[in-house]
C-alpha cells in the first residue's frame, strides 16, 4: 500500500492519499481545493491514477478539491447520502465496501458532528474525519450537530474496533499525526476513560466555540463538490 498524510496549514486539515501498488489506482480522503496542484504533482510522481475522492462529511472549514479533481483527472466523488452534497458521483451508506485495486474501505456512518459524517475503515487504520479527533472530537453546535448522537457514533462504531487500530483524524491543531483506538478510549479528554453520555453532552454544551472562520464560503461550495454554484 502507498500511503501519504498531507496537511493544509491554513485550515489544519489532514488529507490522505492511499494507493494500490499493483494497479496504481488511488483515493484521496478529504482533499482541499487550494492543494489540488500539489495532489496532481504527487500522483504523477508516484505513477498513480486517482479513482475516488472520499469525503468524511460536508466541511465547514475548508473547500473540498473533489470537483476540481473530477474536472482535471476524472475521479469520482464519494459522500454519504445524508451529507447534502447531491453533486457526488457515489452516495454511500453505512456498511458499503469500496474497492480500489487491492485496497478495501468500509464506510461507517458516524453522525453527530453533521448528519452525513462517515469514517473509512481499512486494514489496520480508520480515517475518522471530524467525528473522533486526537484527544478530542468534532464540535456539535451547528450543521445538524448532536452531541448524544456523536457519543453513540464514536463509542459504538469506533471504540468497538481493535485496540491497536490506527486513528487518522480530519484535523489536528497541536501537531499530532496519528493515534490509536486504545489511546482514545483511555485518554481522550472529552469522552475517554469511561466518560458517560451525559457528561459528554454537558461538555459539548459548554465549549463556547467561535463561529467557524470559513463556513460561509465553505458550506455552499462543498454542497457543490467544491465548485461554487454559478449564478
Amino acid at each position: 500500500m502507498i500511503f501519504r498524510q498531507l496537511f493544509d496549514a491554513q485550515t489544519h486539515t489532514y488529507s490522505y492519499l492511499l494507493g494500490c501498488e499493483r494497479t496504481r489506482r488511488a483515493s484521496l480522503i478529504d482533499s482541499v481545493a487550494s492543494e489540488v496542484d500539489t495532489y496532481i504533482d504527487l500522483l504523477q510522481s508516484l505513477n498513480l491514477n486517482l479513482l475516488y475522492t472520499f469525503e468524511t462529511h460536508v466541511h465547514a472549514d475548508h473547500i473540498t478539491g473533489a470537483g476540481l479533481l473530477r474536472q482535471k483527472l476524472g475521479s469520482k466523488s464519494v459522500v454519504h447520502r445524508d451529507a447534502g452534497a447531491m453533486c457526488a458521483d457515489l452516495l454511500v451508506t453505512d456498511g458499503v465496501l469500496l474497492q480500489i485495486g487491492d485496497l478495501e474501505f468500509e464506510v461507517r456512518h458516524t453522525p453527530g458532528h453533521t448528519n452525513g459524517c462517515v469514517s473509512y475503515l481499512m486494514q489496520d487504520r480508520v480515517f475518522t474525519g471530524d467525528a473522533l479527533l486526537i484527544n478530542g472530537s468534532g464540535r456539535t453546535d451547528f450543521q445538524q450537530g448532536d452531541a448524544g448522537q456523536l457519543y453513540d457514533s464514536i463509542t459504538k462504531k469506533l471504540f468497538s474496533l481493535p485496540a491497536d487500530t490506527l486513528v487518522y483524524p480530519g484535523h489536528d491543531y497541536h501537531g499530532n499525526t496519528v493515534s490509536t483506538i486504545k489511546q482514545e478510549i483511555t485518554k481522550n479528554s472529552r469522552l475517554g476513560n469511561n466518560t458517560s453520555r451525559e457528561q459528554f453532552i454537558a461538555t459539548m454544551q459548554n465549549l463556547k466555540l467561535a463561529y467557524p472562520k470559513f463556513i460561509d464560503q465553505a458550506l455552499p461550495a462543498n454542497q457543490s463538490c467544491g465548485l461554487m454554484p454559478q449564478g
